[in-house]
C-alpha cells in the first residue's frame, strides 16, 4: 500500500500522531487509505448537496474495508459567473483542480481514489488528475437538475406551459430586449427555471463530460443521467464506494481505462449524445494527460460516421432526466455497438467490459434517444471547421445549429470583447445574414477563454438564432444553440487570421464540409498581416497573468504549457 510511507514503522510514529489527533485509529490506518474528493460548496447548485454523495461513498468504502479520507476542490458556477469579468476564471480552474488533486493525493500517499464532481470545469479537471495519479479511481457525480417548469397557459408568454433550463433564462433576456415577453413574465421564469440542485438540466457541458466519464469506463452505469434529487443517486454513490475497494484489489487503475480506443469511443459517443463543444476543450486536456494526442482533424473522421441520435436541449427541447428513463449513457452505447461503432471489449470501473455492461440493455423511449437505424442526422453533433480564419480549426455543435445556417455567407460584424457585442446585440444592431466576430477572446488574450452565452442567448431570444451566425476564439456555453463557432485558432492574441477580419469582410461557413473562409485574397490579408500589432495583456497581475503565459491554444485543449 502506497500509504504505508505516511503510516507504517517506527519512523513514521510522528506522522501517526498527527492521524489520532483526528481520532484515526489503528484499524483504520491498517486498511487502505481513500481519498475522496467531494467538491461541495455553496455557489454551485450542481455541488450545493455533494456532501450527501460524499457521505454515501464514505460509506460504501467502509463496507468494503477501506478507510475513506475526504477533502475539497474549488469550482465556478459558469452560470452565475456568465457575462461578466467572473467568467475570466471558469476555464482557468480546471489547471487549478487538476493540479491541487494531485498535490493532495501524492503529498499524503492515498492508495485509491473516489472523485465527486458535478458541473462544467471540475469533471475535467479532475479527469486530468486522474490520468495523471493513475490509481484505481472510481467517478461519482452528483447527477443533472430536474427541468423547471412554467405552469399556467399564458398565450403572450411563449415560454408558457413548457420545461425550462437555465438557458431558456439567458435567451428570455434576449426576448424581453425585443418586447417579445415582460419584465414580469421574465420574473416568473426565473422563480420556476432551475427547480432545484443538481447540474442544469439539458446536455451542457456538465452533463456532457458526466456522460463521457461514463463512457470512458470510469464512472459506473447511470452515474451520467440519474438525477440528482433520485435515491438512486445516493445507491450509486454507495456503489462507487464499495466498487474503488474492488478496483484496488484487482490493481485496476485509471490509465488502464483511459486508453485511446476508450477516447476514440469517448467522441463516438459525445456525436451521437449532441454533447457539448466544449468536451473539444476537454477531452484533447485529459487525452493528454494520459499521454494521448488527439487530432481535431481525427474528430471530424468520428463525426462523419457517427449519426446523432439525441436531441437534448439546447438542440430540442427534451432533458436529461429523460435520456435517464430511456436507458441512459449505456443505452447510447449498446445503439453505437449495433453498428460496432465503439470497442466493446475494454475494461470499465465494474469490472467488467462496456460489452457485459450493456448487454440486456434496452432503449426505452426511441422518441428520446433515437435508434441507429433511424437517427436525427447520419452525421455526428459536433464539427470542426477549418479554413483561412481558422487554420488550426474552429469548434460547432451542428446537432444544435439551425439548417438554414449550416451553409452561409454574411458580413462581418467585429467587436473586440464580448462586452462590446452584447451592447450591439441588446441594442438590436445586428442583422439577419450577419456574421458576429468576437476576438480578443481566446485562452490566452481574454484571458481565461470566456462562454458567450449571453450572445448567443440574446440573439435566439430575438429570433436571431436561425438566421445569424458568430465566430470567436473564445468559446460557447454547452447551453448555446445556432451557427456559434466557437476556439477558432490560432486566437486573435498571438496574431491569428480571427485578428485581420474587417467589419464588412464576408465569411463564408460551411459546416458539412468542414469549411470555413475570410472571402479576402491572400495579398490583402499579407498586408493587415504586415500592420497588425499585439494588443498589450488586459490583465498584469494575479492568477490570469501567469495562466496567460502558460496556456497552449485551444485546438490543443488550452493545456499549460
Amino acid at each position: 500500500m502506497k500509504s504505508e510511507n505516511a503510516t507504517k514503522g517506527v519512523a513514521r510514529a510522528p506522522h501517526r500522531s498527527l492521524f489520532y489527533a483526528m481520532g484515526y485509529t489503528d484499524e483504520e490506518l491498517s486498511r487502505p487509505l481513500v481519498g475522496v474528493c467531494c467538491a461541495k460548496n455553496e455557489i454551485i447548485p450542481g455541488h450545493f448537496e455533494l456532501d450527501r454523495i460524499a457521505d454515501a461513498v464514505k460509506a460504501g468504502i467502509r463496507m468494503a474495508g477501506g478507510t475513506p479520507i475526504e477533502f475539497p476542490a474549488i469550482g465556478v458556477c459558469d452560470g452565475i459567473a456568465m457575462g461578466h469579468e467572473g467568467m475570466k476564471y471558469s476555464l482557468v480552474t480546471r489547471e487549478l483542480i487538476a493540479d491541487s488533486v494531485e498535490c493532495v493525493v501524492k503529498a499524503h500517499q492515498f492508495d485509491a481514489l473516489v472523485l465527486i464532481p458535478n458541473c462544467d470545469k471540475v469533471v475535467p479537471g479532475m479527469l486530468m488528475a486522474a490520468a495523471r495519479l493513475d490509481l484505481p479511481t472510481v467517478f461519482c457525480s452528483g447527477g443533472p437538475m430536474m427541468p423547471g417548469r412554467l405552469p399556467g397557459h399564458d398565450s403572450h408568454n411563449p415560454y408558457s406551459g413548457k420545461n425550462l433550463s437555465l438557458s431558456d433564462m439567458f435567451e428570455a433576456v434576449g426576448a424581453l430586449a425585443a418586447g417579445k415577453i415582460n419584465e414580469c413574465q421574465l420574473k416568473e421564469m426565473e422563480n420556476a427555471a432551475c427547480p432545484g440542485c443538481g447540474s442544469c438540466s439539458g446536455m451542457f457541458t456538465a452533463n456532457s463530460m458526466n456522460c463521457l466519464t461514463e463512457v470512458l469506463g470510469l464512472g459506473l452505469p447511470g452515474n451520467g443521467t440519474i438525477p440528482a434529487v433520485q435515491g438512486r443517486r445516493i445507491a450509486l454513490a454507495k456503489h462507487a464506494g464499495m466498487q474503488v475497494m474492488e478496483m484496488y484489489e484487482k490493481k485496476i487503475t485509471a490509465r488502464r481505462m483511459m486508453t485511446a480506443e476508450s477516447f476514440a469511443n469517448a467522441l463516438a459517443a459525445d456525436m451521437a449524445l449532441g454533447c457539448s463543444s466544449n468536451t473539444m476543450l476537454h477531452v484533447p486536456a485529459i487525452a493528454h494527460e494520459a499521454g494521448i494526442s488527439i487530432d481535431l482533424h481525427d474528430v471530424n473522421k468520428i463525426s462523419e460516421h457517427t449519426p446523432n441520435l439525441c436531441h437534448l436541449a439546447p438542440a430540442g427541447h427534451t432533458f436529461m432526466n429523460e435520456l435517464d428513463e430511456a436507458g441512459g449513457v449505456q443505452a447510447v452505447l449498446a445503439e453505437l455497438a449495433k453498428k460496432d461503432l465503439i470497442k466493446t471489449d475494454l475494461i470499465t470501473v465494474t469490472g467488467k467490459t462496456i460489452a457485459e455492461n450493456i448487454k440486456g440493455v434496452k432503449n426505452r423511449d426511441p422518441e428520446i434517444l433515437r435508434p441507429i437505424e433511424n437517427p436525427y442526422s447520419e452525421t455526428g453533433g459536433i464539427a470542426v471547421l477549418f479554413g483561412n480564419l481558422a487554420p488550426d480549426g474552429t469548434v460547432v455543435k451542428r446537432s444544435a445549429c439551425a439548417p438554414e445556417l449550416m451553409k452561409h455567407t454574411g458580413p462581418a460584424r467585429v467587436f473586440d470583447d464580448e462586452a462590446e457585442a452584447m451592447e450591439a446585440v441588446q441594442k438590436q444592431r445586428i442583422n439577419p445574414g450577419d456574421v458576429v466576430v468576437i476576438r480578443y477572446e481566446g485562452p490566452r488574450g481574454g484571458p481565461g477563454m470566456r462562454e458567450m452565452l449571453a450572445v448567443t442567448a440574446a440573439l435566439a431570444g430575438q429570433g436571431l438564432d436561425k438566421q445569424v451566425a458568430l465566430i470567436t476564439d473564445g468559446r460557447f456555453s454547452g447551453a448555446t444553440r445556432g451557427a456559434s463557432l466557437g476556439h477558432c485558432s490560432p486566437e486573435a492574441a498571438v496574431g491569428g487570421p480571427i485578428a485581420l477580419v474587417k467589419e464588412g469582410d464576408k465569411i463564408t461557413i460551411d459546416i458539412n464540409a468542414y469549411k470555413i473562409t475570410l472571402e479576402v485574397s491572400d495579398e490583402e490579408l499579407a498586408k493587415r498581416r504586415a500592420e497588425w500589432k499585439a494588443p498589450p495583456p488586459k490583465v498584469k497581475e494575479g492568477y490570469l497573468s501567469r495562466y496567460a503565459k502558460l496556456v497552449s491554444s485551444a485546438d490543443k485543449g488550452a493545456v499549460l504549457q
